[in-house]
């Protein structure tokens, strides 16, 4: 018989890719969405199913980590092989405008899950991934961070994502379950969330180069993470729930970069320069140069007379907002991935390089579309944040 899988949070990033890695592995997957009055399942639409289709591998059901009655039916009716929960609240900048709702859905969803696994007697039959996160080292104790580096979470969404790692980790130690931590350390795509840094970056870069925007603002620039590719680490949080024994793994890349460094290579992919002048809040990104052969190859000759002008003008095409800052910040994150290499065999396909071009490639082709319709007579919509 086929494995089955529970993903919450499907159609969230990691979701989306983790279920299209698992369908192709032979795996009738059911994913947990909430319910809205829209259509939110853009992410997943290349494998949705009709619902009256035979022998269908993928099945959406509608539910919520904070309501435990509604995630203990859908255990019970699914009777899962393996659960991986990667729904949560992850924006870490609103988890301090919402910090009850975080904790509610972050830490107690987690305890849930596994209550109701507890529960429902399935203890030995199902095995649990639980997503955790960079952000639990914080204001970081060692460099890099490892599985044994203590955690100091400094947001909302940190503290609830420890509550899940521990309480993980005691249902694992307490009831002989097959719950695992994996660790991810930053990693993004092409369908990241509009509102995370390194796509709001390439979404930003996109319009500059199209003429459609003419600047955009960032928080702290001299920030660094550890930046991956999703499609990497969805392979990893498979491998952990393949493992005879439950683990905590960090998956990571073990480079780390500041922000303002992911600006300047994410521009210099189409051919753009951007240099930095001032400090703090007064930094500023301008366009120096550009490569007319690799930003005609890349954008397109038609957007390249706009480009020589903003640099002509001396135009800044960065700035800082201060809204942007955390009341408490996390200034460096870089993982140690030796025990998800050795343990896993776990290796990561995509550099940062290679994650930046495939980023600004897609980024580039969404918004020429929007550039196409904007000819044609339609009201393209602008989103900043």
């Amino acid at each position: 018989m086929k494995k089955k899988a529970l993903i919450t949070g499907i159609t969230g990033q990691d979701g989306a890719y983790l279920a299209e890695f698992l369908l192709k592995k032979g795996y009738e997957v059911h994913g947990m969405k909430r319910r809205s009055s829209l259509f939110n399942t853009d992410r997943i639409d290349h494998l949705y199913q009709d619902p009256h289709a035979e022998d269908l591998k993928l099945i959406l059901h509608y539910g919520d980590l904070t309501d435990s009655m509604n995630i203990t039916r859908l255990i019970q009716e699914v009777q899962p092989d393996e659960i991986y929960n990667l729904a949560a609240m992850s924006h870490v900048h609103v988890s301090f405008q919402t910090p009850e709702y975080v904790g509610n859905a972050d830490g107690l969803g987690t305890l849930r899950i596994l209550e109701a696994v507890r529960l429902l007697g399935l203890t030995h039959k199902t095995r649990i991934y639980q997503a955790s996160t960079s952000e639990l080292y914080g204001l970081v104790q060692e460099v890099p961070q490892s599985e044994k580096t203590p955690f100091y979470p400094r947001s909302p969404y940190a503290v609830a994502k420890l509550y899940a790692y521990w309480i993980t980790v005691n249902y694992r130690e307490a009831y002989q379950m097959h719950a695992s931590n994996g660790i991810l350390f930053n990693h993004e795509s092409p369908v990241r969330g509009e509102t995370f840094v390194t796509r709001k970056v390439t979404r930003a870069l996109s319009r500059v180069a199209l003429g459609m925007q003419d600047k955009f603002y960032m928080g702290n620039l001299s920030s660094q993470r550890d930046w991956g590719h999703a499609k990497d680490y969805i392979k990893a949080m498979y491998l952990i729930l393949q493992q005879d024994t439950p683990s905590d793994y960090v998956i990571a890349t073990g480079i780390t970069t500041a922000i303002r460094d992911f600006i300047k290579m994410a521009a210099q992919e189409i051919g753009i320069t951007i240099e930095f002048k001032g400090n703090g809040v007064d930094e500023k990104g301008y366009i120096t140069a550009v490569d007319k052969a690799v930003f005609i190859q890349k954008v397109g000759e038609k957007y390249l007379p706009q480009i020589q002008d903003r640099i002509s003008n001396d135009a800044e095409v960065v700035c800082v907002d201060p809204h942007y800052f955390r009341p408490t910040e996390v200034d460096l994150l870089i993982g140690n991935p030796t025990k998800s290499r050795t343990v896993l065999g776990w290796e990561p396909e995509y550099d940062l390089k290679a994650l930046i071009e495939d980023m600004m490639r897609s980024d580039i082709k969404l918004f020429k579309r929007d550039d196409y319709l904007k000819e044609g007579g339609f009201t393209i919509m602008n989103y900043f944040e």
